[in-house]
């Protein structure tokens, strides 16, 4: 897998369901066909487009960040949802998933049928702001996973009183890769892993 031959400690990958109940790693709710991927089943899928148990397979001992999309019809979302629970669980190493989502009902479903299971928030919002670091530390989740341009040592430090883990996404700068390491940031989401390890290194 391309990751791990890039010395990346974790992956992150987007889920989405198919009509069919078949869950398909992809980023967009459409191929680039405009098929919405909400109105296929699996075999209409192109050979390039994997199903989450395969990708999870393939990661190994990788950690996974499993971010759960919002983005499909509301009546495919309880079994979007427990259909992952149910893979993760399957896999007999729960403590190398993080399941995340922008949509909070999604995670608060997380928790209510699988408190085992580690979450976290994603956000384009400032941590610093409206209560939002303590309301996420309250609903049990156990990281943030903020948008870069919101990530100040400030909010790292603020987040890690609270018991949170902090991964910053997407961030592929070797300047910013290394301010943030500086700032104590747990994760780093970047779509050039190599160069990542190699700023972190020259930090």
């Amino acid at each position: 897998m391309a990751a791990r031959e890039l010395d990346a400690d974790w992956v992150e990958l987007d889920v989405h369901a198919l009509a069919d109940g078949g869950l398909v790693v992809h980023h967009d709710p459409e191929l680039p066909d405009g098929r919405a991927l909400h109105d296929l089943v699996t075999a209409e899928l192109p050979v390039w487009v994997p199903l989450l148990d395969a990708v999870l397979v393939a990661c190994g001992p990788m950690g996974v960040n499993v971010e759960i999309k919002a983005d499909g019809p509301l009546p495919l979302r309880p079994a979007l949802v427990a259909d992952t629970i149910a893979l993760l669980e399957r896999s007999g190493d729960t403590d190398r998933f993080l399941i995340t989502s922008f949509e909070p009902s999604i995670l608060d479903a997380v928790r209510a049928s699988a408190p085992q299971l580690r979450t976290g928030v994603l956000t384009m919002d400032d941590p610093m702001v409206d209560g939002l670091l303590d309301g996420i530390a309250a609903a049990g989740h156990c990281a943030i996973n903020p948008w870069n341009g919101r990530v100040t040592a400030a909010m790292v430090t603020a987040a890690h009183a609270r018991g949170l883990e902090v991964n910053v996404w997407t961030v592929d700068d070797p300047v910013r890769i290394r301010e943030l390491a500086a700032f104590g940031v747990d994760g780093i989401i970047t779509n050039v892993p190599d160069l990542c390890r190699s700023a972190l290194s020259e930090g």
